[in-house]
């Protein structure tokens, strides 16, 4: 199960969390100053999982931003990965070559695509063509709403 997602810049700045288990406001700032502060640290030819407390960190670099997960220390590592590597594709689908200033200004699509995706911590849809029926079926609501 993943307990957490996290997109952090290369600045340490996160840019979107999404959190499946109950955390106090106290708790999340502490896991996500320290897991920022070993994922930054750590060279790019090392190992892109960490053993951290209760939960093993999965993460991956694309472009200028830090993917992480937070998932159970029996889960498989490389079927994270793939989940990862799942929503980056699907973010790529949407946003067409996504990058860190698409998810600042669009951080509410950023949240709906990863909810398609992944429901209490579980893969939820695995069909990239499915979740982006989805997306733009949404944007298609929005704006209708909005012309009305």
């Amino acid at each position: 199960m993943i307990h957490f997602v996290l997109l952090i810049s290369r600045q340490g700045k996160v840019r979107l969390a999404k959190w499946y288990n109950q955390y106090t406001t106290k708790e999340r700032t502490k896991l996500v100053k320290q897991i920022s502060s070993n994922i930054l640290s750590r060279g790019p030819k090392l190992c892109n999982f960490i053993e951290y407390g209760e939960v093993k960190l999965v993460y991956k670099r694309y472009a200028s931003l830090y993917f992480c997960a937070g998932v159970d220390p029996s889960d498989n590592e490389l079927a994270t990965l793939e989940v990862i590597h799942h929503f980056v594709e699907i973010l790529d689908r949407y946003f067409g070559n996504v990058c860190e200033l698409d998810l600042i200004f669009n951080f509410h699509k950023a949240y709906y695509i990863l909810d398609e995706v992944l429901i209490a911590g579980e893969l939820q849809e695995t069909s990239k063509r499915a979740i982006n029926h989805a997306v733009v079926e949404q944007d298609a609501l929005v704006e209708n709403v909005k012309s009305q």
